[in-house]
């Protein structure tokens, strides 16, 4: 009986593929709808995650940068509308001879100074104290909190009424201490004593929230580093500055960049600070006004908008370049990189 066998295929050729499901395709007539929801998933998922982020940004974040940037370079004086429309760098020129703006930024950085450092200080040892064992630690940690959940509003009406001259508690406290003097301050008559009043107002407001932020941060520090320390003769002080200030430093970065630019953004504090809010003056003489002021002030009040946006603008340089030389102290002091 014989039997017929297939010649085998040449050397060199390839035998051809039989059609259907091993054709030019299959692999993508393979792909079910789980296959192509899962590829969606992976691949276009995470873009549409972030794009609403985006989106808000550029609507409410980067367009009115940049609308504000051309409406700087002209004349946008809503009560005189026969000016020419360009303007260019005229607005940006007539900020180095305003002495209302130097005003306004003197008594920016003065505020933004007597409240910078004490409320960083502050809050690293108040989250050095929370840190450790105490009695009712999650109320204390909660107690910390209540002055940031207050309403700003209000909390500001309250320091305002507590910096009255004639009927406020400030002046009974340092009375009862010996420090009253004579007459009793007036918190409104100079930079000096506004200037405290209103870094009082800041500080109350933002060192829970910062020494929160460092607690957190303290919390992935090893304790054994601490034992080890203390074995050596460091002291809690020592410690703090030595151990936990260096190893906690993005945390310590991050709270400065942001206290500086809600520092030197001041507005509601010394705005509901003066008696006659309305006028945005900073007192009758300017003693508190501070830049961000001064740009409502001369927007909606004087109803310059190109000269606001102008001054907006040049906020906003200054404002990087302090954050910047901030950032670069805090890392050198912190011992961080250089």
């Amino acid at each position: 009986m014989s039997s017929t066998r297939a010649a085998p295929a040449p050397p060199g050729r390839r035998t051809p593929r039989k059609r259907g499901a091993d054709g030019p395709g299959a692999d993508e007539r393979r792909l079910t709808w789980r296959n192509r929801l899962y590829r969606f998933d992976m691949r276009y998922m995470p873009y549409l995650l972030i794009a609403p982020f985006f989106l808000i940004f550029g609507v409410f974040g980067l367009f009115p940068l940049i609308f504000n940037g051309v409406v700087s370079l002209r004349n946008y004086q809503l009560d005189d509308p026969t000016l020419p429309p360009w303007a260019g760098f005229d607005n940006f020129a007539k900020l180095l001879g305003d002495e209302d703006f130097w005003n306004a930024l003197y008594n920016t950085f003065g505020i933004f100074l007597l409240s910078l450092v004490p409320q960083l200080l502050l809050a690293l040892v108040v989250a050095s104290l929370l840190n450790r064992k105490l009695r009712a630690q999650t109320w204390w940690r909660v107690g910390i909190l209540l002055p940031y959940v207050t309403p700003l509003v209000a909390s500001t009406m309250v320091f305002s009424v507590f910096f009255s001259r004639d009927f406020g508690m400030a002046n009974w406290l340092l009375g009862l201490v010996g420090l009253g003097g004579d007459a009793p301050a007036d918190w409104r008559a100079d930079k000096f004593h506004s200037w405290i009043a209103i870094a009082t107002m800041v500080n109350w407001k933002w060192i829970g929230y910062n020494a929160l932020l460092y607690l957190a941060a303290m919390q992935s520090i090893p304790r054994d580093v601490y034992e080890a320390s203390a074995i050596d003769g460091a002291g809690p002080w020592r410690q703090l500055w030595r151990i936990t200030v260096p190893m906690i430093q993005p945390v310590v970065v991050f709270t400065v960049v942001l206290s500086t630019i809600g520092g030197l953004q001041l507005f509601t504090e010394p705005m509901l600070f003066d008696l006659n809010a309305q006028a945005a003056t900073g007192g009758p003489n300017g003693e508190w006004q501070t830049i961000a002021q001064l740009i409502y002030k001369v927007g909606w009040k004087d109803l310059d908008l190109g000269y606001a946006a102008a001054m907006s603008w040049a906020l906003f340089l200054i404002i990087l370049v302090v954050a910047g030389i901030n950032t670069l102290l805090t890392n050198r002091l912190s011992g961080g990189r250089r």
